[in-house]
């Protein structure tokens, strides 16, 4: 991930286990000297009622971690747009990218480095599978739309128990998302769920899923601009043309709407 010397990374908190995790990460390698880049944790304050404003800020400066919180009341948008009944979290995750992208831009980063780990990356996996009708996901690098900044995720491969456990160990100052973690219903809860079915009747399940993430055969599925079928012979097999069209961008697996990367 590291793109050389002089880099700049923003490091978005949001308070939750996850966010923690990846910071505590990030300072380790870096004090290891296996991360030669500057470290910018930043907070996007959304404005929800009762944030503790407080908690962050006070937790980043006893460590001397440099940091910008940034306040943005993207909540009232939320609220204001989004019918009753509606999720918010789609219309919300938009606003708070735009607005991490424009922060990124401003400090002088090349990257946004966000703390979506294991679970996080299949349960948007079978949200695209089920509400989108694609196979995409959060994949762990890419360039976003305007080609001006990379986007890591460093837990891509990292379990969220193991992120619960490293965070209660280290008595991390929890915060709870008060817009969309307070609604009933979401997608999102749904899958989890489905997942912990899954994974309570086959210990290991989640692993194996995200391995197939990473063993994808695109001549064993449907998908003419991964692979050439009208131009395969029989002396060329099944390991013949196969082409791919797609770019590692945060909007190369489109198609009429954008995948759910919340």
């Amino acid at each position: 991930m590291v793109e050389g010397n002089n880099a700049r990374w923003l490091v978005c908190l949001s308070g939750g286990k996850d966010s923690y995790t990846l910071l505590a990460a990030l300072i380790e390698l870096k004090w290891r000297g296996l991360l030669p880049v500057d470290l910018l944790a930043c907070n996007l304050d959304q404005g929800q009622p009762g944030f503790p404003a407080t908690v962050l800020p006070q937790f980043l400066e006893e460590r001397g971690v440099p940091h910008r919180i940034e306040y943005q009341d993207t909540y009232s948008v939320v609220v204001d747009k989004i019918p009753a009944g509606r999720t918010f979290c789609s219309l919300c995750s938009r606003l708070r990218r735009g607005h991490l992208y424009r922060i990124a831009r401003e400090e002088g980063c090349s990257a946004v480095v966000l703390g979506h780990h294991r679970d996080d990356i299949l349960e948007t996996f079978f949200m695209n599978l089920f509400h989108g009708g694609r196979l995409a996901t959060m994949p762990p690098k890419l360039v976003n739309e305007e080609g001006d900044l990379f986007v890591f995720r460093p837990l891509a491969h990292v379990a969220e128990a193991d992120c619960e456990r490293f965070a209660r160990a280290m008595e991390y100052p929890i915060i709870p998302c008060d817009l969309c973690g307070s609604q009933d219903g979401l997608q999102r809860q749904q899958v989890k769920q489905i997942l912990d079915g899954w994974e309570k009747n086959s210990p290991g399940r989640r692993q194996v899923m995200f391995r197939a993430l990473m063993n994808a055969r695109p001549s064993h599925l449907l998908d003419p601009k991964l692979f050439d079928f009208a131009r395969l012979t029989l002396n060329e097999g099944m390991g013949g043309p196969s082409r791919s069209t797609s770019r590692n961008t945060d909007h190369s697996v489109s198609n009429s709407s954008p995948p759910v990367v919340d």
